[in-house]
This record gives C-alpha cells, structure tokens and sequence, in this order.
C-alpha cells in the first residue's frame, strides 16, 4: 500500500449495480487508505448513498503475464470527511507529498478527502499465492 499511488475503486451505483473508477491514492499518519474526490464524480456520489467499497492496489508489470502480478483488494467504507475536519490539513500533507500535482485543484470547494475503513483483504500474489488478510496484518486497527 505504501508504493501505491492509484488503486481501482469499486462503489455501488444507485441501481446496486457495481461500478469501477480510477482513483489517486494515498495513506494518511497514520497509514489508513484515503483519496481526494470530487463532489461531482458518480463513485463520489455512490459512497454517500452506499459506503460499502472495495479498492484494489497492484499495476501489472511490463512484462510477463499480468495474473502473475502481486494485487491487494481493500473492502470496507468509505467516509468522506469535510473539509474543516481536524484531519484535514494532515491529509492534505500526506497527499501532496504522493500527488504534488494536485495542489492545482485540493482545495477546490467541491474536492473532499475520502477516508478507507479497512473490514477486510485478500491479498493475490500470483499463481498459488492468495491470502486472507485482517487490519491487523496490513498494520490497520479494525
């Protein structure tokens, strides 16, 4: 999680129906999962009316069968946190040293920082390497 600088955002559409976004992503202080949304963008609207999300963290590599790439599944909820909450400025810290480039845009009134509750992971390292995992094992308090 800590090399990762985007992940894959499953949320549920207002039908139930999964939907999958490109998302930045980050780790706060305290290494939970967060990323910084648009009020505008649909996976922002489906978290507020449906929290239950899955992340997954893992790119294939150039070369090689992609299935033999490494590839983390994050499932929990996420909050979205307003933007005078007192993590706020700790975030943005955090965030900025792994997207400087959004500096252009973070403090638009309309982005927000979304926070992972991680319940649970499956870690996939590859052919005959998959693993149930808890918060715990992923340094996470549950």
């Amino acid at each position: 999680m800590q090399s990762a600088t985007f992940a894959a955002l499953a949320t549920l559409s207002e039908a139930g129906h999964p939907v999958q976004s490109r998302v930045a992503f980050a780790l706060d202080a305290g290494g939970r999962p967060i990323s910084l949304v648009s009020t505008l963008a649909q996976h922002t609207q489906a978290i507020t009316a449906h929290p239950q999300v899955s992340l997954l963290i893992g790119e294939p590599g150039d070369k090689g069968d992609p299935l033999t790439h490494p590839r983390l599944t994050l499932n929990g909820r996420a909050e979205i946190l307003p933007n005078a909450c007192p993590a706020h400025e700790e975030m943005a810290a955090q965030y900025l040293r792994r997207h400087p480039k959004a500096k252009l845009y973070i403090g638009f009134a309309d982005f927000h920082f979304v926070r992972f509750q991680i319940d649970e992971a499956f870690l996939n390292g590859g052919f005959g390497k998959a693993y149930v995992l808890t918060p715990a094992d992923l340094g996470l308090s549950a």
